[in-house]
């Protein structure tokens, strides 16, 4: 039940940060990736702010503790492997993120907007999700 509360506490604050800092509006993301047009930088500072604070604790976090407090173990990747998979995956998801203005958590955040293009982002999201389980997961 604890792993529940923190995970449904760390979403609300991770939607939160989405929606104070702009990034659930296609149109910041689709200027940020518009470097000669209407640049916008602040989804550069966006991420920069994020890893400011995010890799100190993950690394204080990794050292202090032997095992997280609501889980059995740390999920650090062990492999370093660059894939055929993984390209073509992070391939598709800058396409899609590039072409939507959305990823899937500022989508997700952007449906208590009601508006169609969130809508639409989040049914092609699931159903994307749906077609690879059925069709690519081995």
């Amino acid at each position: 039940m604890m792993l529940y509360l923190i995970s449904l506490l760390c979403g609300v604050l991770f939607g939160l940060g989405l929606i104070v800092s702009g990034m659930i509006n296609p149109a910041k993301v689709l200027n940020f990736l518009d470097v000669t047009g209407q640049w916008d930088p602040t989804l550069g500072l966006v991420f920069m702010g994020a890893l400011a604070v995010a890799m100190p604790l993950y690394q204080w976090g990794l050292r202090r503790h032997s095992q997280p407090v609501a889980a059995e173990d740390f999920k650090v990747p062990k492999g370093r492997s660059v894939t055929l998979s993984l390209i073509g995956g992070s391939a598709l998801f800058g396409i899609g993120w590039g072409l939507a203005g959305f990823c899937p958590g500022p989508g997700i955040t952007s449906l208590a907007s009601l508006l169609p293009g969130s809508i639409v982002f989040v049914i092609g999201l699931f159903a994307g999700a749906i077609a690879y389980r059925f069709l690519l997961a081995r």
